[in-house]
């Protein structure tokens, strides 16, 4: 769906995902699914609480997440 969605697990990548990462791929899934690159002045409030919640659900996620194997070669 997002190709551009970069993934934030090691090993793609080795350290552990910034916040300006997570916000950067919750942005860009919220202009995915709602298509819109930039909400209308009467749409920003909700287009803003869609990528703060999908935001907070992506940290959760990674913050849950064990991977199992990671730095092996």
């Amino acid at each position: 769906m997002c190709r551009s969605i970069k993934t934030l697990r090691p090993p793609a990548l080795p350290e552990q995902a910034t916040e300006e990462e997570i916000r950067a791929a919750a942005l860009q899934y919220v202009r995915k699914v709602s298509g819109f690159r930039a909400p209308a002045a009467h749409n920003r409030e909700v287009f803003d609480r869609a990528v703060d919640a999908v935001a907070a659900a992506t940290a959760d996620l990674l913050s849950g997440l064990e991977v199992r194997g990671a730095g092996r070669p």
